[in-house]
């Protein structure tokens, strides 16, 4: 995975560090090409002079050639160049995620607009360890925004909420995620000791990003790459990347850390997969075809309940007629009510939940699917 310059015109460099102006490199890449953006654009901080501690010791902060503009409207105007250009690169189900501060996240998100892409969520990055304010005269900035957003508004992005709910304990993940800034091993240094990069994000970020908004070979690109977080997770996650970078000396480090990454075999790509993006079966399908017959008994968790199949697909228990989910949630007394994985039937004298019958339809249905026509 050598750093490269621009490619000529058609082809994908995947994995590869490419050199460069952002905006150029990527207008010379193939239209229509990519699933996802992260892009970490300079943050236009604006600094005045040096920032110290207490103690008068300097505070290595963001004050790069890179990030400095002379003016809003010129920033404004690097912003839609790269967004026009982030545009035509992705696929029409693709999607893009920016990150920035206070500083700059207002006019990327008036821009995103603008350009036509379609606004999904705004992700609040709360850092568990944030830099304190030294001089005491503001809040401390424990935070940084997120913005995701599809392609245009008819895009069918990739979301894979189970796998987000898998990873966040069984629960629905949020909009405000708690994670800790770069610091120990996984911050580089260069070789001074000091930090390779000011705003190097941390892994478990584009962890979370690259899981929750991409699938295994998609491909990933980072117009601002920095020392290579995205590429780094993209390589460990089985994803292919991209990354666009004019600092030599973080194209080096980028380059060196991704060397090192180790890609995650197989089994460990699968991630949980979406119930949305399963093909729908009808209870009235496993009736039809003789799985369960009518009049066969079926039982609640627990066996609390008990209701008869009818012909039709519904159910009947203690005068109660409805689907599998009305049903059950009428005899629970419950607003709704997964009747897949509350009902059973009995097979051998085991209680086994009908939910198995519709994975087994579910798994012909793919085998179709896969075989030639």
């Amino acid at each position: 995975m050598a750093t490269k310059t621009p490619p000529a015109q058609g082809s994908l460099p995947l994995n590869q560090i490419l050199a460069g102006d952002c905006i150029d490199v990527m207008n010379a890449l193939p239209a229509g090409s990519v699933d996802l953006i992260f892009a970490d654009p300079p943050y236009n901080l604006q600094l005045k002079g040096e920032l110290h501690r207490p103690d008068n010791s300097r505070v290595d902060a963001v004050d790069d050639h890179w990030d400095q503009f002379s003016s809003f409207a010129a920033y404004d105007a690097f912003t839609r160049n790269w967004l026009a250009a982030a545009k035509r690169l992705l696929k029409p189900n693709g999607a893009i995620w920016v990150i920035g501060s206070y500083h700059n996240v207002f006019r990327l998100g008036s821009a995103l607009q603008d350009q036509g892409y379609w606004l999904l969520n705004d992700v609040v990055w709360r850092k568990s360890n944030p830099m304190p304010n030294f001089k005491g005269k503001r809040l401390t900035n424990a935070h940084e925004t997120l913005i995701w957003a599809s392609r245009d508004e008819a895009a069918k992005y990739t979301f894979n909420y189970e796998a987000l709910k898998a990873l966040n304990d069984g629960v629905q993940m949020r909009s405000d995620w708690v994670l800790p800034i770069c610091t120990g091993h996984e911050r580089l240094k260069d070789e001074n000791g000091d930090k390779a990069h000011p705003t190097q994000k941390p892994e478990a970020l584009l962890h979370r990003v690259l899981i929750a908004t991409t699938n295994p070979g998609d491909v990933v690109l980072d117009p601002f790459f920095g020392t290579g977080t995205t590429g780094a997770v993209a390589k460990m996650l089985g994803r292919d990347f991209i990354g666009i970078e004019r600092e030599e000396a973080y194209r080096a480090a980028a380059q060196a850390r991704i060397d090192r990454v180790r890609r995650f075999d197989a089994s460990g790509l699968e991630t949980t997969g979406s119930k949305r993006a399963e093909p729908r079966v009808p209870f009235g399908q496993v009736v039809e075809r003789g799985m369960l017959r009518p009049g066969e008994e079926l039982f609640s968790i627990g066996n609390r309940f008990k209701a008869k199949v009818r012909a039709d697909g519904t159910l009947i228990g203690n005068d109660v007629k409805g689907s599998i989910h009305q049903v059950g949630a009428a005899l629970e007394g419950a607003p709704s009510c997964n009747g897949w994985t509350y009902w059973h039937f009995r097979r051998d004298g085991k209680m086994v939940p009908i939910d198995i019958l519709r994975q087994q339809i579910r798994a012909e249905m793919e085998a179709d699917e896969r075989r030639p026509h």
